[in-house]
């Protein structure tokens, strides 16, 4: 004997309808997160009130970015020509690169050489310069390659290193650490050529250095959490790759009036997805801290 289901025909319906939303609105999160969202470019603007900063470089503009993974899905040298252009339109006085210009077994990448990157990289104009350091990624493929990619185009990697910037009334350096995992990471090595109450900036790959940088340093700049890649509404990053989760995840923190900025990338690792957290170019206008 067949048994008619007991429901009524509009509850079937009803229940048709609420299916077909939910499928409509995974697949507009799918295409959104795997698609849309990672082949997107964005300049954010971010005024940073620091201290240390001298009022003679008030209003100094800084690019930051970091990851940018050349090669990872919808992340080619198509897109680091959009990075390139980008600047030029916004006309930064000085640019930081966080490091990670390669890719390492991303699903769906395509690797891209950092002599190709390089080149394209050479084409950023800012008037204070454009300097680097190297992240994992970089040191996973040749430390040593990559930072003669760079060199060779004219932009100089500081390793545990420092190097003053200047224009005219207006001087301050740019300490390069290197990276947490890979890298030295000397912090006392890179302050040393910096004369003392000199204002000075820290250029890092991972975050994870900030608790060792002092408080004689206005800013520390850094990139590799890629800000998650995916940020959930009331519930937060689930994947941080930082050892203190989601504390150094992306933007402007303050820890006992010292500064920290971490720019969230351009590029994806290891899963070609971003959602909420869009490729950015990070724009800080440094000026000196309000009493």
């Amino acid at each position: 004997m067949r048994v008619s289901d007991p429901r009524p025909r509009p509850a079937r319906r009803v229940r048709r309808r609420v299916l077909a939303a939910v499928a409509v609105v995974a697949a507009a999160l799918a295409l959104w997160s795997m698609w849309i969202e990672p082949a997107s470019l964005r300049v954010a603007t971010y005024r940073l009130g620091l201290p240390h900063w001298p009022a003679e470089c008030s209003g100094v503009t800084v690019a930051a970015i970091s990851d940018l993974h050349v090669g990872s899905p919808f992340n080619g040298v198509g897109k680091l020509e959009r990075v390139v252009e980008a600047l030029r339109t916004a006309h930064p006085d000085l640019v930081l690169l966080g490091g990670d210009y390669v890719i390492d077994n991303v699903l769906g990448g395509r690797f891209v050489s950092p002599e190709i990157s390089a080149k394209k990289l050479a084409e950023i104009d800012a008037p204070l310069g454009v300097l680097a350091v190297l992240g994992n990624h970089d040191w996973w493929l040749g430390a040593g390659r990559v930072r003669a990619a760079l060199e060779g185009s004219g932009i100089p990697v500081l390793e545990d290193s420092a190097v003053e910037v200047r224009r005219g009334p207006c001087a301050f350096w740019i300490a390069g650490v290197g990276d947490f995992r890979e890298g030295r990471h000397d912090v006392a090595a890179a302050l040393r050529q910096v004369p003392a109450g000199a204002p000075v900036v820290v250029l890092t790959h991972n975050p994870d250095v900030f608790p060792d940088v002092p408080d004689r340093v206005s800013l520390t700049v850094a990139g590799h959490t890629h800000g998650g890649q995916v940020r959930i509404p009331f519930v937060g990053r689930p994947i941080v790759p930082s050892r203190y989760g989601e504390r150094y995840a992306f933007g402007s923190v303050v820890e006992d009036g010292r500064h920290l900025f971490v720019t969230p990338g351009i590029g994806t690792s290891i899963v070609p997805i971003r959602f909420l957290v869009p490729p950015e170019i990070s724009l800080l206008t440094l000026t000196p801290a309000g009493p």
